[in-house]
Parts: structure tokens; C-alpha cells; sequence
């Protein structure tokens, strides 16, 4: 079960990076394509990636939390980011991504707000902090059995 663990959380660090690295910078400043997409357009396609990443992202924070709950042993520490990551997870997915989303279906006038610029840069930094905490969990070993 802990290698299942640590599959699942090292697959969401590697999306985190993969999304924030290569995808975004592809979408919003694609070379050699200059005005196929506006901005607005450009953040459709990425808000839909992020919607359909809250599902993971979600699941396997659920799971970590879960699997740190039943196999705690006195070890506070790995409880405590599970539980952080779990919070910035459902925080991200169920008020940034939602506004996002919703912002969005107003139209392009509503993105352009200084609140929504606001709420975009807190969500990058919800998501920025989740990944930290994960990488974390991912490289804090797991408490062992010690027979005497």
C-alpha cells in the first residue's frame, strides 16, 4: 500500500510540474503562433485542463490523508501535511477553480478584473504551496517497526 502511496503522489507532483512547466507557457505563449488564440481563449483551454485535474488531485489527496490517518504512528508531522494538502486541494478545486470557471462563463470582461487577477494569482500560489507540501510527504520516510 505505501508504494501505492508513493506512486500516486509522486504521479500528482510530476502533472503539477508538467502543467505549470511545459503545458501553460505552450497554451499562453505558444512560439511561432502569435494571435491564434487570444488570452481569454488561451484560458478556457486551461482552466478545462485544471477542471478535469481537480478529479485527481482530489482523489489522491483523499487518499494520502486516508492512508496517513490509518497507519499513523506517532509521527504528527506526515498527519499534518497530508491534512494541509488535503485542505489546499479542496480549497483550490472548490473555491479558486470554481470562481475561475464561473468568471469565465461571464465572459471575457469579467476576467479582467482586478478581483480576478487577484483570485487567478492566489489559486497559482494554493496550487504552488500543495505542490510543496506533497513533495514533502513524498520525501519524508515512513515510520518503521522497530523490534528490540
Amino acid at each position: 500500500m505505501q508504494k501505492i502511496y508513493q506512486l500516486l503522489l509522486a504521479s500528482m507532483i510530476g502533472i503539477e510540474l508538467f502543467l505549470g512547466i511545459v503545458v501553460a507557457p505552450a497554451i499562453f505563449f505558444p512560439k511561432g503562433l502569435d494571435g491564434v488564440l487570444s488570452h481569454f481563449q488561451s484560458g478556457l483551454i486551461m482552466s478545462g485542463i485544471f477542471d478535469k485535474f481537480s478529479y485527481p488531485l482530489l482523489l489522491v489527496s483523499a487518499f494520502c490523508l486516508l492512508y496517513d490517518l490509518f497507519t499513523y504512528k506517532g509521527q504528527y508531522f506526515r498527519l499534518i501535511l497530508s491534512a494541509i494538502v488535503m485542505v489546499l486541494s479542496v480549497v483550490f478545486v472548490f473555491y479558486f477553480c470554481s470562481y475561475i470557471l464561473q468568471a469565465q462563463s461571464l465572459g471575457e470582461t469579467a476576467t479582467k478584473t482586478s478581483h480576478f487577477q487577484e483570485i487567478h494569482t492566489w489559486s497559482e500560489y494554493t496550487l504552488k504551496a500543495s505542490l510543496v507540501f506533497q513533495c514533502l510527504l513524498f520525501f519524508i520516510p515512513f515510520p518503521t517497526r522497530r523490534f528490540r
